[in-house]
């Protein structure tokens, strides 16, 4: 049976008991739609203001991290806690972290964000990700019976670079929770997605964030769930919610097969 995988878009704010019970509902209500992946979005525990970022900020083993994986036990299914703010970078500096989980609770993966959003986009916004977060270092993948699942958070999806990387080591899930602008997402995202799809001949997975959060700050949604031919199999509406499709593996050999691009690369 070919398993489905599900993309959660939630309005998180800067209240963390609502984000998550926020996120718990849509796990279980995804689970009980039949995903055997449930994603969450970028930062899907707390959006708020920059001079809270510390203080919102927990390990590995903190409280949220700790209650999802106690949903993936308690759904049977596998998690990918979008991103938190993690403790424990240089410089007192934090990380933008992606944490996937099995339906034992057990953590596969941890992904630390690479690429920080520092830009001024003229919508009245500047945004500096780097004065308070630390860039990763390290590719993370993991074996699930929906493919082998490679990580990547929001920004990242402008750098084809990494997901080159991703595909050349086995990847054929792309992994993108996100919190892209609205002046960037309107433009930009279904693009992006399809591309990194298209380019890796992989299934993209992309949670997000939608509607207004602290300080003005709005993101664009459209959480969706993208095939190795480029074709949008689902997208969330406005509001919160989630996209639910399957994850055909058959179809990715396929396309693979008929169109072996990966092969003719010359890195």
């Amino acid at each position: 049976m070919t398993p489905f995988a599900a993309a959660v878009q939630m309005t998180s704010g800067a209240e963390k008991p609502r984000n998550l019970e926020v996120a718990v509902r849509w796990v279980r209500a995804a689970r009980v739609a039949g995903a055997q992946l449930v994603g969450l979005p970028e930062n899907f525990s707390w959006v708020g203001p920059e001079a809270e970022r510390q203080s919102a900020a927990e390990d590995l083993f903190g409280p949220t991290l700790t209650a999802m994986a106690a949903l993936a036990k308690e759904c049977s299914v596998y998690l990918l806690a979008g991103s938190v703010l993690e403790r424990g970078a240089p410089e007192g500096k934090l990380f933008n972290t992606s944490v996937l989980f099995g339906p034992d609770g057990a953590r596969l993966a941890v992904y630390r964000k690479i690429h920080l959003f520092d830009v001024a986009l003229g919508d009245g916004q500047t945004y500096r990700e780097s004065a308070q977060v630390h860039a990763g270092e390290q590719l993370a993948l993991a074996d699930t019976p929906l493919g082998k699942l490679a990580l990547s958070i929001c920004y990242d999806l402008r750098f084809p670079e990494l997901y080159r990387q991703l595909s050349a080591q086995g990847a054929t899930v792309l992994t993108v929770p996100s919190a892209f602008t609205l002046m960037t997402g309107k433009d930009h995202w279904d693009v992006l997605l399809r591309a990194r799809a298209i380019e890796n001949q992989c299934h993209v997975i992309a949670p997000a964030q939608w509607g207004t959060h602290a300080a003005g700050r709005m993101t664009y949604g459209h959480a969706m769930i993208v095939d190795p031919w480029g074709t949008v199999l689902s997208q969330a509406s406005d509001g919160e919610g989630f996209a639910l499709a399957p994850i055909d593996s058959a179809l990715t050999e396929q396309v693979r097969t008929k169109l072996p691009a990966l092969t003719h690369r010359r890195l």
